[in-house]
């Protein structure tokens, strides 16, 4: 239909008039409908190809790693066609080299910052090293508070001999729990010699008796032994030691405030140019780090000196109280009194088969 309308309008005559302009005739008309109807046809034929070209797009889609990108007009040679699959991989190996540079920045930091703490160590180690050697020399001054250092020798002192007091306590306890132990089996032996020996009933028969309470007792007596023991090791291997342990900061607080002064006066002597400056700065700052540090560690060992005087008094008032009444009560025979010091002091003795936790206390 559409070849016979276009071959139509192809064989129509256009009139020209004498100026030869076109005519306008009416009847012409039917070559601006025909051309008008081509249109249409065309628009929708184009309109339903692009849409199955479109569908069969979306169906089967070209893959995107096998597109190109033409550079330059139509009908260009392939020059300017670039895959996108390899600007892809180039986007992938940048990103992969970036994050590795990132990756190298953070070790080089941390290796640059150890390599920084190892060099401030090594140079605070040969400072405070210099000083110990001038100090055992002669050669070097120090600073010296007499008074802290009197304390700290008279607790060093009273540590030894509380340590040979709770050596000497531990050894009572391990021969008296041997005695005590003799006792119960000789107290069986009577017992059972008792029932055997029918002439020698009665004489078996008392001293079995008197094994078993001295036995008793001395079980009472062993637990107060051991709490005076167990109290004697809290006070010298703990709170005597959290002292020493500070004032082992302290002294090495104060080794290194000398070594820091010393490095200052040093300095301070030298010429006075512009790095000497610099350092004499810098060393004057680290000069007000070690003395703060220093005074705050002289105010903490004073302190607990302090405390640690206190707690030393009320702990052995209490157990030396508890050791001379336990002893003089048991060797006294007086049972009801060595009963009476383990409940003034809140001793609760352990029954003979509570030697061993249960299975379920272990859990």
């Amino acid at each position: 239909m559409t070849d016979s309308i276009m071959s139509k309008a192809a064989t129509m005559e256009i009139p020209i008039n004498s100026n030869g302009d076109t005519g306008t005739l009416p009847e012409d008309d039917s070559l601006e409908q025909a051309a008008q109807l081509q249109w249409s046809l065309d628009e929708k034929v184009g309109s339903s190809r692009g849409t199955r070209d479109l569908q069969q797009v979306m169906v089967s889609g070209p893959n995107l790693n096998e597109t190109s990108i033409v550079s330059g007009g139509y009908g260009g040679t392939a020059e300017g066609i670039i895959p996108t699959s390899s600007i892809k991989g180039s986007n992938m190996h940048h990103s992969s080299s970036s994050s590795s540079m990132a990756a190298d920045d953070a070790t080089r930091g941390v290796a640059v910052e150890k390599l920084e703490t190892m060099k401030k160590w090594g140079l605070n180690t040969y400072k405070c090293t210099k000083q110990m050697i001038s100090e055992r020399f002669g050669r070097g001054s120090r600073t010296v508070d007499l008074e802290l250092e009197a304390q700290i020798e008279v607790l060093r002192d009273t540590k030894k001999k509380y340590e040979n007091v709770l050596r000497l306590a531990r050894a009572l306890t391990n021969h008296f729990y041997n005695m005590v132990q003799t006792q119960h089996a000789l107290g069986d032996t009577f017992a059972d010699l008792s029932q055997k020996s029918p002439e020698l009933r009665d004489e078996f028969g008392y001293n079995a008796e008197t094994q078993k309470l001295l036995c008793k007792n001395g079980e009472t007596l062993l637990g107060a032994v051991n709490f005076f023991v167990s109290s004697i090791n809290t006070l010298v291997n703990k709170t005597m030691d959290d002292t020493l342990m500070t004032i082992k900061m302290y002294e090495n607080a104060r080794l290194e405030f000398d070594a820091y002064r010393s490095d200052l006066e040093e300095l301070s002597l030298g010429p006075r140019d512009a790095v000497a400056m610099a350092r004499i700065d810098a060393a004057q700052e680290q000069y007000q780090v070690q003395k703060d540090k220093y005074e705050h560690l002289r105010s903490d060992v004073i302190i607990k000196l302090k405390f640690l005087e206190e707690n030393k008094v009320k702990v052995m008032h209490k157990q030396l109280l508890l050791f001379h009444n336990a002893i003089s009560a048991y060797f006294a025979g007086n049972q009801q009194q060595l009963e009476q010091t383990l409940k003034q002091f809140n001793i609760k003795l352990r029954p003979p088969g509570a030697d061993k936790p249960s299975w379920l206390e272990e859990q």
